[in-house]
């Protein structure tokens, strides 16, 4: 009797993406948000990074460079009246490695993970915690 599973993927030449390739995929997403969505992200910058800096992960208290995916610095919509003379733009970091590492453990595409992170991220652009966007997650499932 016949299997009926597909062939398997031949991974032999296979690698992880690049951070090219990474931000290349972090645009895609962001260009699959909705317009409302992305229309109150003109200012926001995304960079794609392998892991945080020293200093986030101290700040964090971080006990490993896997544990952040992703983070947003800057000042949320709801607490920024105008961007003044000198204030950075606001940024949502990708952290390359770690997204890489959750992904090849569970069970989501590698797309699906890296919007979800982006996502969460643009989410404290728009001043929600992440008690609120779990909160939301959950309603939504």
């Amino acid at each position: 009797m016949a299997s009926a599973r597909p062939p398997a993927l031949d991974w032999t030449a296979r690698r992880a993406p690049s951070l090219e390739e990474f931000e290349i995929m972090a645009e895609a997403a962001f260009r699959h948000l909705p317009r409302k969505f992305r229309r109150y992200c003109e200012d926001l910058v995304i960079r794609v990074e392998d892991f945080p800096e020293d200093d986030i992960l101290l700040e964090f208290d971080a006990e490993s460079e896997f544990e952040l995916l992703g983070l947003f610095r800057g000042r949320d919509l709801a607490h920024r009246e105008s961007v003044a003379t000198g204030q950075l733009p606001n940024m949502v970091h990708l952290y390359r490695r770690p997204i890489l590492d959750v992904w090849a453990e569970g069970d989501d595409s590698l797309g699906d993970l890296v919007r979800h992170v982006l996502v969460h991220e643009i989410g404290h652009h728009f001043g929600l915690s992440d008690e609120d966007m779990e909160r939301l997650e959950e309603e939504a499932h």
